[in-house]
């Protein structure tokens, strides 16, 4: 029997996490989530067990307040990139989680490096 969505998904997301850990080697992890109106990144340190940097589309000064397009996710990179250097953060690790490396969580992750994240 073929698996849901949602048991796919669970698996891609074990799978992908699993595989960055092992070659983590103490950088902070950048987390992202996506829903159907809002797209969120966090900067992770699991070492400390406590968030560095996060940014989202819900902050109403990126001024995308429920949009989760192309546009809104370059614009949540550039922020998180920017909040990362505030924190002493310039290399990390990109955990899509479970989603597809396509698309919004594309521009995101471009628009990180293009702001000084190394990944």
């Amino acid at each position: 029997m073929a698996n849901s969505k949602r048991k796919t998904f669970e698996k891609r997301r074990l799978r992908v996490r699993s595989r960055l850990r092992k070659l983590a080697g103490g950088r902070a992890r950048l987390s992202v989530h996506r829903s159907n109106k809002n797209i969120s990144v966090q900067l992770i340190d699991d070492a400390a067990g406590r968030t560095l940097a996060a940014a989202s589309t819900a902050e109403k000064d990126l001024g995308h307040v429920g949009r989760n397009n192309l546009e809104a996710a370059g614009a949540v990179g550039a922020k998180i990139a920017e909040r990362a250097k505030a924190a002493g953060v310039e290399a990390c690790y990109f955990d899509r989680g479970g989603y597809l490396y396509h698309g919004k969580i594309k521009a995101l992750a471009e628009a990180a490096r293009e702001g000084g994240l190394k990944f």
